[in-house]
């Protein structure tokens, strides 16, 4: 059977539309190609609508990858979104101060949000929900502890690169610090982190997570200058969600071990 000069046309058109699809680096649209042009033929779609159709899915595939990179710069530690947190168990948290951050408005306004309460409440769980929310909605985040965040400045520090790291913990439309007061910070942590702090101030938030409470941060960091102008520029903007309440984590433990328990009493009667 002869090919006719139409069908080669047709063939190498195809081919040259590939190609400059492809050039583009519209990679996953030249995938498609194929898959589209025999949709509109069956489906009898328009140009527009083909077009339309083939652009979807580089957009999609785009913001796929975007995403993606997104959440590995995040480092957040667990998969947590708002919908995994049960308010019904956990009384102490205001779960309508809750839904309002989650809209994430704090972030046009470079406002910080504290959780300040006692290990197991679901501090970090919020803010890594929280977190999650904002890459979702095409925003830099980062999630570190308060001891690696001085960990890492003091490092930078004696290399020679402070103002390489200051430039990364300023970079992020939101910054999450876990567990400050957990750990004793080193003697230059308060001073790192105040640093950090400063520069973000007014520009971009943060969210932070903390055992300690606000009365005792002079304290608990062994510098009432460096405390102080600390919650300065942290509370100008800020929402602080105070939670005390029972441990969220030991009662997600306790009802495991009910389940289990359970279990092995079904079997052995």
């Amino acid at each position: 059977m002869s090919t006719s000069p139409m069908q080669v046309s047709e063939a190498r058109r195809f081919q040259q539309l590939r190609g400059h699809l492809s050039y583009l680096k519209l990679n996953d649209a030249a995938e498609a190609l194929n898959r589209v042009l025999d949709q509109a033929r069956t489906e009898r779609m328009s140009l527009t609508a083909a077009l339309e159709r083939l652009l979807e899915i580089e957009v999609e595939a785009t913001e796929a990858r975007r995403l993606a990179a997104r959440e590995r710069f995040a480092c957040l530690p667990e998969p947590w979104t708002l919908s995994d947190f049960d308010f019904a168990a956990q009384p102490g948290v205001d779960e309508k101060l809750i839904r309002d951050l989650a809209t994430l408005r704090f972030l046009d306004d470079a406002s910080n949000v504290l959780f300040v309460g006692p290990p197991g409440v679901g501090k970090t769980m919020l803010s890594v929900a929280l977190g999650r929310a904002a890459v979702e909605a095409g925003n830099r985040v980062y999630f570190t502890t308060a001891a690696d965040l001085a960990a890492r400045c003091h490092k930078a520090a004696l290399e020679g690169r402070w103002k390489t790291c200051m430039n990364f913990f300023a970079g992020p439309k939101l910054l999450i610090i876990d567990e400050l007061g957990y750990l004793p910070l080193p003697e230059d942590g308060a001073s790192a982190l105040f640093q950090v702090i400063n520069q973000r101030y007014l520009k971009s938030s943060t969210i932070l997570t903390t055992n300690v409470g606000i009365a005792d941060w002079a304290t608990a960091f062994g510098d009432a200058t460096v405390a102080a102008a600390m919650l300065d520029r942290l509370l100008h903007r800020a929402a602080v969600a105070g939670i005390d309440g029972p441990s969220y984590r030991l009662r997600g433990h306790q009802s495991q071990a009910e389940t289990i328990r359970a279990g092995v009493n079904a079997r052995v009667s």
